[in-house]
């Protein structure tokens, strides 16, 4: 694996975990904001790497549902993956066409 893409990996994990942080904190409840940052993040990491946009995805996008899932039963969260997905293939997207350009 590239050193860039294991950068950009440890980046999601860290990003991710954090959102998923302030998500399940007693006093937040704006779920917009989550889905703003996590898309955003994702988009961001997708972009700085350089391959596996699906992992890159699940990096940002899995603790969210998964805190959720533990800590209240919502399985609903589950809805987070989807801007965690779409952000990191725009990035990745992006990517691509600026250095194939």
């Amino acid at each position: 694996m590239k050193k860039q893409f294991i950068i950009s990996l440890i980046l999601a994990l860290s990003i991710g975990l954090t959102i998923a942080w302030i998500d399940t904190r007693p006093y937040w409840n704006d779920t917009g904001v989550t889905v703003f940052l996590t898309l955003l993040s994702a988009i961001l990491c997708g972009y700085l790497s350089s391959q596996k946009p699906w992992l890159i995805a699940l990096a940002v996008s899995i603790w969210v549902p998964l805190f959720n899932i533990i800590i209240a039963h919502n399985y609903g969260a589950l809805l987070a993956l989807v801007p965690g997905f779409i952000g990191a293939y725009i990035g990745y997207f992006v990517r691509r066409t600026i250095i194939n350009h």
